[in-house]
């Protein structure tokens, strides 16, 4: 005798990949050699950046060691660069111009690199977040 059929349908499987932890931090190493990294809330740490260059006030270039499937890249020759530049436009303000370049050197499927650092959740949010901090911080 068949048993009657249900209307749920479940499987599982185990893979060899960490579930995503929570940010809890994100540190930057203020030399010529240094490191951006994310620490996770269980103390995990993900290097994703080396710093380029350190000139403060004026500028700070990194490189992005993250790929096209959004994961780290161990090649250094495929990783593209960011460079942020400070300039005084007058004695309280100043502008930021960010120029994230050499995005091919991705490799395949670099184009999406550049949809997600040029999107809405990408450089224009961290740069919002950055004016919007300076200016919370200005009115304290």
């Amino acid at each position: 005798m068949t048993q009657p059929r249900t209307p749920t349908v479940a499987h599982q499987v185990v893979v060899n990949a960490p579930i995503a932890v929570p940010i809890d931090e994100t540190v930057f190493e203020p030399r010529v050699g240094g490191h951006i990294y994310d620490r996770g809330v269980d103390g995990s740490v993900c290097r994703w950046a080396r710093i380029l260059a350190y000139e403060p006030p004026s500028r700070v270039m990194f490189t992005w060691d993250i790929g096209p499937t959004w994961q780290l890249e161990a090649d250094q020759s495929k990783a593209s660069e960011v460079e942020v530049r400070f300039t005084a436009e007058s004695d309280e303000r100043t502008r930021v111009d960010l120029e994230h370049r050499h995005l091919d050197r991705h490799g395949p499927g670099w184009e999406n690199v550049a949809d997600g650092v040029d999107g809405d959740a990408g450089w224009p949010l961290y740069l919002d977040r950055y004016a919007r901090l300076l200016s919370v911080g200005a009115r304290k």
